[in-house]
């Protein structure tokens, strides 16, 4: 563990907490590492240009993910591992969103990696099409925690606005 990975866990710490924000968004992490661990093993060949894409979009979402857990730890900060109270539920809906993206990509680099175990590929590809399909349920998820995290901001904030 090197000066970098020490100071991005003390920032971590100070956005994220220790809580379940933090472990979704660290699931996601990982389940990425592995997609483009995985990515680097493939041959440089016509599979590994097309799925290329599929990485960016990717890597392009854990800036979404690390907001969504930022702002919900700021919403209802969490240390341990229970998700904390709301009315409607709506924390539970986040973390069960956050969960079900960070296993999402866990299946996209299983789908991934099942495309190196099968050979060379064509441009009309299923497998291809397999690790598209994955990458857009984790856009699915991640919009649906978006939209339950802005649910949630929106009822915080009704309480506060009848206060005055």
């Amino acid at each position: 563990m090197g000066l970098r990975d020490f100071l991005q866990g003390r920032k971590d710490d100070a956005e994220l907490g220790q809580g379940i924000w933090r472990r979704s968004h660290d699931r996601f992490n990982r389940g990425l590492d592995r997609f483009h661990q995985i990515l680097e093993k493939l041959p440089r060949d016509e599979t590994f240009e097309l799925l290329i894409p599929e990485a960016n979009a990717l890597a392009d979402l854990l800036p979404r993910v690390r907001s969504v857990a930022v702002q919900a730890q700021i919403l209802a900060p969490s240390e341990g591992t229970d998700i904390p109270y709301s009315p409607k539920g709506y924390y539970s809906d986040l973390n069960r969103s956050l969960s079900r993206a960070g296993n999402a990509v866990a299946l996209c680099a299983e789908a991934l990696a099942m495309t190196r175990c099968a050979g060379n590929c064509r441009l009309e590809c299923n497998r291809k099409l397999a690790v598209s399909r994955r990458v857009q349920t984790v856009i699915e998820h991640i919009d649906a925690a978006e939209a339950v995290l802005a649910q949630a901001q929106r009822a915080a904030a009704e309480p506060a606005a009848l206060a005055d």
